[in-house]
């Protein structure tokens, strides 16, 4: 079980009608202004996503490590990419560089300035819990702060979602900063017995959101006979 505190978080969730100042409204909101032009043209919706949500939990202490998470990443330039080369057309380098799954980590760091080490994570079945996991581990080794980013895109209809629940109906991001103290809301993650089905990171993605804007005091998420607690305290 390891004890620690949220200390601020905004998510970009279109269509989740709740009102909560946390939560980003798609419509009402452009990119940070410390994203420069150039690279503005290169942010696919889900960049713009995790960019808007993890700008605010920055603020002016900008040399913090950075946790992405992410089941597919830019999983749909890849398929883009594949129909190029179907019709006999040639890549465009710049495409390619920005469809691998780290790619949104790059431009994030070059747009923030981000000197501090940075990870990015494909869970798989595991879900949400290894980027806490990963935070937690980098705290305990020194660090004030850490930034955790989890986001995810709809899979197109060429993939095959069946026998897991992957899907998202649009991009979603949460940003959240954690400490092991401090003010916000603390929490306690602890690994359970139970056998659960919870679907993959999109899905807990979603549910985690909600567990921060509800009076829930636990999650309880789970895939494959791993699964994870958040307690509120």
């Amino acid at each position: 079980m390891t004890d620690f505190t949220v200390c601020s978080w905004r998510a970009w969730v279109p269509g989740l009608c709740i009102a909560d100042d946390r939560l980003i409204n798609p419509a009402e909101i452009g990119l940070p202004e410390c994203v420069p032009k150039l690279l503005q043209r290169r942010l696919s919706p889900l960049a713009k996503a995790v960019f808007n949500v993890a700008e605010p939990c920055l603020e002016e202490e900008k040399a913090l490590p950075v946790v992405f998470s992410s089941a597919h990443g830019e999983i749909c330039k890849s398929l883009v990419m594949l129909q190029t080369i179907q019709a006999g057309q040639e890549l465009s380098p710049t495409a390619f560089s920005l469809s691998v799954h780290n790619a949104i980590a790059g431009l994030f760091s070059i747009a923030f300035n981000i000197s501090q080490e940075i990870t990015v994570i494909a869970p798989g079945q595991e879900g949400i819990a290894p980027a806490f996991i990963e935070a937690l581990g980098i705290l305990q080794e020194g660090a004030d702060q850490v930034l955790i980013i989890l986001y995810d895109e709809p899979i197109a209809d060429f993939y095959p979602v069946a026998p897991f629940n992957l899907n998202t109906s649009s991009p979603c991001a949460l940003g959240l900063k954690i400490a092991l103290t401090g003010n916000g809301q603390p929490l306690k993650l602890c690994r359970t017995n139970q056998s659960r089905e919870d679907g993959e990171h999109p899905v807990q993605l979603l549910a985690l959101i909600r567990f921060f804007l509800s009076e829930d005091r636990l999650l309880s998420l789970g895939n494959k006979g791993h699964c994870w607690t958040w307690q509120k305290n």
